[in-house]
Protein backbone atom coordinates (compact mmCIF):
# COMPACT_ATOMS: atom_id res chain seq x y z
CA UNK A 1 0.00 0.00 0.00
CA UNK A 2 2.85 2.38 0.82
CA UNK A 3 4.24 2.33 -2.71
CA UNK A 4 1.01 1.90 -4.71
CA UNK A 5 0.27 5.33 -6.22
CA UNK A 6 -3.27 4.20 -7.05
CA UNK A 7 -4.14 3.87 -3.35
CA UNK A 8 -5.56 7.17 -2.10
CA UNK A 9 -7.41 6.15 1.10
CA UNK A 10 -7.36 2.94 3.15
CA UNK A 11 -10.43 1.82 5.11
CA UNK A 12 -9.94 -0.82 7.80
CA UNK A 13 -12.99 -2.97 8.50
CA UNK A 14 -13.64 -6.42 9.86
CA UNK A 15 -15.09 -9.38 8.02
CA UNK A 16 -16.59 -10.55 11.34
CA UNK A 17 -19.98 -9.04 12.10
CA UNK A 18 -20.07 -7.27 15.45
CA UNK A 19 -16.30 -7.19 15.93
CA UNK A 20 -13.84 -4.64 14.55
CA UNK A 21 -10.90 -6.28 16.32
CA UNK A 22 -11.05 -8.02 19.69
CA UNK A 23 -7.32 -7.62 20.35
CA UNK A 24 -4.69 -10.23 21.10
CA UNK A 25 -5.50 -13.86 21.81
CA UNK A 26 -4.69 -13.91 25.52
CA UNK A 27 -4.82 -17.72 25.71
CA UNK A 28 -2.14 -17.87 23.04
CA UNK A 29 -0.13 -15.16 24.78
CA UNK A 30 -0.29 -17.04 28.09
CA UNK A 31 1.60 -19.90 26.44
CA UNK A 32 4.51 -17.62 25.47
CA UNK A 33 7.67 -17.15 27.50
CA UNK A 34 8.95 -13.64 28.31
CA UNK A 35 11.15 -13.47 25.21
CA UNK A 36 8.27 -14.52 22.95
CA UNK A 37 5.94 -11.96 24.56
CA UNK A 38 8.55 -9.24 24.03
CA UNK A 39 8.93 -10.17 20.37
CA UNK A 40 5.13 -10.37 19.92
CA UNK A 41 4.61 -6.90 21.40
CA UNK A 42 7.51 -5.44 19.40
CA UNK A 43 6.08 -6.79 16.14
CA UNK A 44 2.59 -5.58 17.04
CA UNK A 45 3.91 -2.09 17.85
CA UNK A 46 5.83 -2.05 14.55
CA UNK A 47 2.67 -3.02 12.66
CA UNK A 48 0.71 -0.18 14.28
CA UNK A 49 3.54 2.25 13.50
CA UNK A 50 3.55 1.07 9.86
CA UNK A 51 -0.20 1.67 9.62
CA UNK A 52 0.16 5.13 11.16
CA UNK A 53 2.99 5.93 8.73
CA UNK A 54 1.09 5.01 5.56
CA UNK A 55 1.33 8.06 3.29
CA UNK A 56 -2.41 8.10 2.59
CA UNK A 57 -5.32 8.73 4.97
CA UNK A 58 -6.51 5.68 6.90
CA UNK A 59 -10.00 5.25 8.32
CA UNK A 60 -11.09 2.68 10.92
CA UNK A 61 -14.70 1.54 10.47
CA UNK A 62 -15.65 0.32 13.95
CA UNK A 63 -18.89 -1.63 13.64
CA UNK A 64 -18.48 -3.66 16.83
CA UNK A 65 -15.97 -4.47 19.52
CA UNK A 66 -12.59 -2.70 19.39
CA UNK A 67 -10.85 -3.85 22.56
CA UNK A 68 -7.22 -3.77 23.62
CA UNK A 69 -5.09 -4.13 20.51
CA UNK A 70 -8.24 -3.65 18.45
CA UNK A 71 -8.62 -0.11 19.75
CA UNK A 72 -4.88 0.40 19.30
CA UNK A 73 -5.36 -0.54 15.64
CA UNK A 74 -8.15 2.05 15.34
CA UNK A 75 -5.95 4.63 17.08
CA UNK A 76 -3.18 3.97 14.53
CA UNK A 77 -5.61 5.13 11.83
CA UNK A 78 -5.96 8.81 10.96
CA UNK A 79 -9.74 8.85 11.27
CA UNK A 80 -12.22 6.68 13.13
CA UNK A 81 -15.92 6.11 12.48
CA UNK A 82 -17.94 4.04 14.96
CA UNK A 83 -21.41 2.63 15.13
CA UNK A 84 -23.16 4.08 18.17
CA UNK A 85 -23.43 0.52 19.52
CA UNK A 86 -19.69 -0.23 19.13
CA UNK A 87 -17.76 -1.09 22.29
CA UNK A 88 -14.24 0.30 22.65
CA UNK A 89 -11.63 0.23 25.36
CA UNK A 90 -8.02 -0.27 26.27
CA UNK A 91 -8.96 -3.06 28.66
CA UNK A 92 -5.45 -4.41 29.26
CA UNK A 93 -5.34 -3.28 32.91
CA UNK A 94 -8.34 -5.52 33.64
CA UNK A 95 -6.12 -8.43 32.58
CA UNK A 96 -2.99 -7.29 34.43
CA UNK A 97 -1.41 -5.97 31.23
CA UNK A 98 -0.46 -2.63 29.68
CA UNK A 99 -1.52 -1.36 26.25
CA UNK A 100 1.69 -2.18 24.40
CA UNK A 101 1.03 -1.28 20.76
CA UNK A 102 0.98 2.49 21.02
CA UNK A 103 -2.29 3.10 22.84
CA UNK A 104 -0.61 4.86 25.76
CA UNK A 105 0.75 7.45 23.32
CA UNK A 106 -2.07 7.68 20.77
CA UNK A 107 -5.07 7.77 23.13
CA UNK A 108 -3.87 10.91 25.02
CA UNK A 109 -3.36 12.67 21.67
CA UNK A 110 -7.00 11.99 20.82
CA UNK A 111 -8.79 12.61 24.10
CA UNK A 112 -6.30 14.40 26.36
CA UNK A 113 -4.06 13.10 29.12
CA UNK A 114 -6.57 13.05 31.99
CA UNK A 115 -9.28 11.20 30.11
CA UNK A 116 -6.75 8.78 28.59
CA UNK A 117 -5.43 7.97 32.05
CA UNK A 118 -8.96 7.40 33.34
CA UNK A 119 -9.84 5.08 30.47
CA UNK A 120 -6.58 3.10 30.74
CA UNK A 121 -6.51 2.95 34.55
CA UNK A 122 -10.13 1.72 34.73
CA UNK A 123 -10.14 -0.44 31.61
CA UNK A 124 -13.58 1.04 30.93
CA UNK A 125 -15.43 0.20 27.73
CA UNK A 126 -17.32 2.99 25.98
CA UNK A 127 -19.80 3.03 23.11
CA UNK A 128 -19.60 4.95 19.86
CA UNK A 129 -21.61 7.92 21.10
CA UNK A 130 -19.39 8.33 24.16
CA UNK A 131 -16.30 7.96 21.96
CA UNK A 132 -17.55 10.74 19.66
CA UNK A 133 -18.32 13.06 22.56
CA UNK A 134 -14.73 12.75 23.84
CA UNK A 135 -13.08 13.03 20.42
CA UNK A 136 -11.94 9.42 20.20
CA UNK A 137 -13.88 8.93 16.96
CA UNK A 138 -14.67 11.47 14.26
CA UNK A 139 -18.22 10.21 13.73
CA UNK A 140 -20.71 7.99 15.52
CA UNK A 141 -23.59 6.62 13.47
CA UNK A 142 -26.62 4.51 14.39
CA UNK A 143 -26.05 0.86 13.51
CA UNK A 144 -28.03 -0.45 10.54
CA UNK A 145 -29.62 -3.88 10.03
CA UNK A 146 -26.62 -5.06 7.98
CA UNK A 147 -24.26 -4.23 10.83
CA UNK A 148 -22.01 -2.05 8.65
CA UNK A 149 -23.13 1.51 9.38
CA UNK A 150 -19.64 2.66 10.39
CA UNK A 151 -18.19 1.13 7.24
CA UNK A 152 -20.77 2.89 5.06
CA UNK A 153 -19.99 6.23 6.76
CA UNK A 154 -16.25 5.55 6.39
CA UNK A 155 -16.77 5.00 2.65
CA UNK A 156 -18.63 8.31 2.43
CA UNK A 157 -15.75 10.02 4.22
CA UNK A 158 -13.24 8.34 1.90
CA UNK A 159 -15.24 9.59 -1.09
CA UNK A 160 -14.94 13.13 0.30
CA UNK A 161 -11.14 12.74 0.42
CA UNK A 162 -10.71 11.14 -3.03
CA UNK A 163 -11.32 14.26 -5.18
CA UNK A 164 -8.69 16.23 -3.26
CA UNK A 165 -5.18 16.63 -4.69
CA UNK A 166 -3.29 13.43 -3.71
CA UNK A 167 0.02 15.19 -3.12
CA UNK A 168 -1.62 17.86 -0.95
CA UNK A 169 -3.42 15.22 1.13
CA UNK A 170 -0.20 13.22 1.61
CA UNK A 171 1.79 16.32 2.54
CA UNK A 172 -0.99 17.49 4.86
CA UNK A 173 -0.86 14.16 6.68
CA UNK A 174 2.93 14.31 6.89
CA UNK A 175 2.91 17.91 8.17
CA UNK A 176 0.32 17.12 10.84
CA UNK A 177 2.14 13.97 11.97
CA UNK A 178 5.53 15.68 12.10
CA UNK A 179 4.01 18.69 13.85
CA UNK A 180 2.65 16.45 16.60
CA UNK A 181 6.22 15.39 17.38
CA UNK A 182 7.41 18.96 18.01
Amino acid sequence: LRSDEQVRVVVFKSQVKGVFCAGADLKERAQMDDAEVGEFVRRLRNLMDEIAALPVPTIAAIDGYALGGGLELALACDLRVAASSAKMGLIETTRGLLPGAGGTQRLPRCVGIGLAKELIFTGRQIDGEQAASMGLVNHSVPQNSEGDAAYQRALTLAKEILPQAPFAVKMGKLAINKGMEV
